[in-house]
């Protein structure tokens, strides 16, 4: 539902039930979030359609958190109060470029696309995907240094004041956050090799705990910036009810800086989870590939098995009949 609008043209004190319950639909967003979600559902559908199975686990994170977080952000009351409050667009903005990617690529669109698409078309999705430009794009200091420069130029420059006044412009600003953000996080958590080989999982761990520090820089510096962001805009706009001008933008960079620091432990979390699960799968192909040199070699048919065959897995001191062999055998390879 959308505020009521006040005499004035303003709309009414921003409360908590008006906060869970203005809502008012974005043509734009609502159509990208139809779009992934359908993409996203083919996927799943044409997979189950061939006896296999994907997590549950993974689409309730690809459509609550990454496309929840979409939702939120774009059509919920922060949306209807962003041109009154410069707090509600703060964190508008840091869920487009933080809380929905993380969301999106805990679902793992990139290994469901490859799976569910025909070898033709996963093929284009993989050489798309190790392109030069993406591969420029998605190493790893490069979006995290994009990520930084998005915010810093949408808060410091006339930038943000201007998607403020026209909705075209705004709209593109969204685009903006939700791809620059997805840049560092799809390629970090996805399951396909989308990062350099020295990337591994330790490596990723270092730099998510870098990239959460990163992220906190732009709320630090809204909330101590002494200048108002967007100040012509909001002393124009700012409705009696609001807060201080200079307040309300403490209280958005103060926000700023919270979530990104909440984001970060669920993120740094989940690659925790994958580290692990890469090391036991590593250790049981190991474990195999061991059994496999230690077992005794079959008996050749139509050759009677000679008896230093089982032997040859046995370690050299059990076998060997010199003065040290015999002396490790008394003592083991200890003595």
């Amino acid at each position: 539902m959308a505020p009521i609008v006040g005499a004035a043209g303003t709309l009414p004190e921003l409360t908590g039930g008006r906060l869970l319950s203005v809502w008012r639909p974005d043509a734009a967003a609502l159509l990208l979030i139809v779009v992934l979600a359908a993409l996203y559902g083919w996927g799943v559908l044409r997979l189950r359609g061939r006896g296999e199975s994907w997590p549950a686990a993974r689409i309730a994170a690809f459509a609550v958190l990454g496309l929840g977080s979409l939702a939120v952000a774009t059509m919920s009351a922060l949306a209807v109060y962003d041109t009154e409050l410069f707090w509600p667009a703060a964190v508008q903005n840091v869920l487009l470029d933080l809380v929905a990617p993380l969301g999106l690529a805990l679902g793992d669109p990139l290994s469901l696309g490859m799976r569910a698409l025909p070898e033709r078309g996963a093929g284009r999705l993989r050489g798309a995907l190790s392109g030069r430009l993406v591969r420029f794009l998605t190493f790893p200091l490069v979006s995290s240094a994009l990520v930084l420069a998005s915010e810093l130029c949408i808060y410091f420059t006339p930038y943000f004041e201007t998607a403020l006044r026209h909705g075209a412009l705004h709209e593109l600003m969204y685009l903006q956050l939700l791809l620059t953000g997805s840049l560092f996080v799809l390629p970090v958590l996805t399951r396909e090799e989308a990062l350099p080989a020295w990337c591994t999982h330790p490596v990723r761990a270092a730099l998510v705990f870098l990239d959460g520090l990163i992220d906190a820089v732009p709320g630090i510096v809204v909330m101590t910036h002494s200048t108002l962001i967007a100040g012509a805009w909001y002393l124009h706009h700012s409705p009696a009810w609001a807060p201080d001008v200079q307040r309300d933008q403490q209280l958005g960079g103060g926000a700023m800086v919270s979530i990104a620091e909440l984001v970060s432990l669920p993120f740094l979390l989940a690659l925790l989870v994958q580290w692990s699960r890469a090391d036991r799968a590593q250790r049981v192909v190991l474990d195999r590939r061991l059994d496999a040199e230690l077992a005794p070699a079959a008996p050749v048919r139509g050759r009677p098995e000679e008896p230093g065959d089982a032997e040859l897995v046995r370690p050299w001191w059990e076998t060997d009949g010199g003065a040290v062999g015999q002396r490790m055998r008394r003592g083991g390879p200890g003595a």
